[in-house]
């Protein structure tokens, strides 16, 4: 009996998995979503709507468990950006008054919390080596 209940109580007494710091993308009237992310370890991967070019808002929501580690020291809850393209640049408030905006993409800004970007366009077929795609696996069976 108690060789099962020790390795049970060590697994209750582990902490629940970590939740990801998750990523949305609003057109600046936050009427459509135009993309979408969430943080798999050390990379955000991001998926955008293809054809949107224009203004966007982009909101980042971190757990509570990130918040009280400061995972993420200085990131606010949203920016201001543009899309263009599939490139998400953010535009960064100055820091004095006389300071005009600075603007980063997506990538650069992510390197100073440790984070590399995936980005893709939303509906993107995923392609690996080796898998048929289903035009070929058809041809193959001729």
């Amino acid at each position: 009996m108690t060789r099962i209940l020790i390795p049970l109580l060590c697994l209750t007494a582990l902490p629940p998995a970590a939740a990801a710091l998750k990523v949305q993308v609003w057109d600046r009237e936050l009427q459509t979503k135009v993309g979408d992310g969430e943080t798999s370890g050390s990379k955000l991967v991001m998926q955008f709507v293809g054809d949107y070019d224009g203004p966007v808002v982009v909101l980042f929501a971190q757990t509570d468990e990130e918040k009280s580690r400061v995972t993420f020291p200085g990131l606010k809850s949203s920016y201001n950006g543009v899309l263009s393209k599939g490139q998400l640049t953010l535009q960064l408030p100055a820091a004095g008054a006389s300071a005009a905006n600075t603007s980063l993409t997506l990538g650069k800004f992510l390197s100073p919390f440790k984070l590399t970007l995936s980005a893709q366009p939303a509906g993107q077929a995923l392609s690996l080596p080796g898998l048929k795609t289903t035009e070929s696996a058809a041809k193959d069976s001729k």
